[in-house]
């Protein structure tokens, strides 16, 4: 009965370390982004950012590859540098912001790869769901920011096929590239 008694205490000590060991990271919206790159009638490079990424990082301290990746992107606040295009873009010819405002991801998997990782999930788009892998630079140092937070930088890119997610649907990729890169860089700050 004694041994039942220590054994029950230990646990209940033990459950605060065994929770302790996942923090959780808030992306900092002033510092984080999600770009793209597509290619116009095959010849150049068009540039741009969604709006603002709202991401969630819950790191297991002890092992990386069980940490959760979850993100909503603002595809309302779409912006190429060209207003014309923009207000193009937003409409139902391409993302459709009035019904689709925002895309989400949420990771299914972490997988180490050299000195960064590949990141599994599932990608929400214009109503579509896609599995996507998303490419991770090995993670910055963490660095103390000026609200006195740990903060941490994730760089990550990944390509999608438009046609996949029913964006510009009507649209040849002799004019809209049908492959569009993605870019996202996170300033990730521990909570």
């Amino acid at each position: 009965m004694k041994f039942l008694k220590l054994a029950s205490a230990a646990l209940v000590l033990a459950a605060p370390f065994a929770m302790a060991q996942t923090s959780t990271w808030k992306s900092d919206s002033a510092h984080s982004e999600v770009d793209f790159t597509i290619k116009h009638l095959g010849i150049s490079n068009v540039h741009g950012r969604f709006g603002k990424v709202d991401a969630t990082l819950v790191r297991d301290d002890k092992d990386i590859t069980k940490s959760t990746l979850n993100a909503t992107i603002d595809i309302s606040g779409l912006a190429t540098g060209e207003t014309a295009r923009d207000n193009h873009l937003k409409t139902d010819s391409f993302f459709d912001v009035a019904k689709y405002p925002t895309a989400t991801f949420a990771s299914t998997s972490v997988a180490k790869a050299g000195s960064g990782f590949k990141v599994s999930g599932n990608l929400t788009l214009h109503g579509v769901t896609k599995p996507v892998v998303l490419d991770v630079d090995e993670p910055s140092a963490e660095v103390t920011g000026m609200d006195k937070k740990l903060h941490k930088g994730f760089s990550a890119s990944t390509t999608i096929h438009r046609l996949d997610f029913g964006v510009g649907s009507s649209f040849p990729g002799a004019v809209v590239g049908e492959d569009v890169k993605i870019t996202i860089d996170l300033d990730l700050a521990k909570q």
